[in-house]
């Protein structure tokens, strides 16, 4: 099996301080939409943020998703209900306009809680049931194959997100067709609405994508550094590929990290004033 002719990420020109920059704003600006929108999932889109700073500013083209180029490389929010953090990647990355924020989660904004798809802004997919982002992923991967396109696909994936069926029968078909051109990110926070994610579903999770024909990577994912490497080394692979990413949920935030509660919560206009002052920088 010969190794997959996928180009290495973009080199843009940032350094690893400038992605800790990026995500704080990143953070800063989640806490800020979703306390104005006393809305949730805030535990959720902090563990994520540091993944999507590394993919929009080191892995894809973000003028190439922004031109709708056929060959433009996907990325898809699979655990939708972290859309906030998807945000606030795009804007970060030139995509979203940051006034379009100040209208998350209201009536009639572009910019609702679940990701709905709006290709021009860079947003590839209808996403919040979960366990259906990676069937689409592996639509969208067969597609380019079939077409000899150099797009890469993305997938974006909650540990408890894998308890969905769904899941695995993408991944059936993933090996089916070898491919070398769909790579999956686990967000293991370890934590779910309900419950730690490991009381339920029990076993190693590298075992279970392996046995699905994946080669299986384990990462911080809060570690720059890491998560490139992780990116840089897919294109040596010649098989499905999955991060599985050590994330911690409410990550920047002291005070809720690794909290079960702040799966739902969020802060009060008044706990705000103290707390925005908090985001780790």
């Amino acid at each position: 099996m010969q190794p997959s002719t996928q180009q290495s990420p973009s080199k843009h020109p940032h350094t690893l301080t400038d992605f800790a920059s990026i995500a704080y704003q990143c953070r800063l600006d989640v806490l800020t939409m979703l306390t104005m929108a006393k809305s949730s999932h805030l535990g959720s889109a902090l563990s994520i943020i540091d993944i999507l700073v590394v993919l929009y500013h080191a892995v894809v083209d973000p003028q190439k998703i922004k031109h709708q180029q056929l060959d433009r490389d996907y990325v898809l929010l699979s655990k939708g209900h972290g859309a906030a953090a998807l945000y606030t990647a795009l804007v970060s990355a030139e995509l979203i306009d940051r006034s379009l924020i100040n209208n998350y989660h209201a009536n009639g904004t572009i910019l609702p809680g679940l990701t709905t798809r709006n290709v021009p802004l860079g947003i590839e997919a209808t996403t919040g049931s979960l366990g259906q982002g990676l069937s689409m992923g592996v639509g969208l991967a067969i597609a380019a194959q079939h077409d000899k396109r150099a797009s890469q696909v993305y997938v974006l994936v909650g540990d408890g997100e894998c308890q969905e069926g769904p899941i695995w029968e993408a991944l059936m078909v993933a090996e089916r067709f070898n491919l070398t051109n769909l790579t999956v990110i686990v967000d293991y926070n370890k934590l779910q609405a309900m419950d730690p994610t490991d009381s339920i579903m029990t076993g190693s999770f590298i075992r279970k994508f392996e046995a699905f024909g994946c080669h299986v990577v384990e990462v911080n994912g809060h570690d720059y550094q890491a998560l490139l490497n992780a990116f840089i080394n897919r294109a040596t692979v010649a098989k499905p590929y999955v991060i599985i990413a050590h994330t911690i949920k409410g990550k920047g935030i002291a005070r809720i990290e690794n909290k079960l509660e702040w799966h739902y919560r969020s802060f009060t206009t008044e706990e705000y004033a103290t707390v925005k002052h908090e985001v780790a920088k």
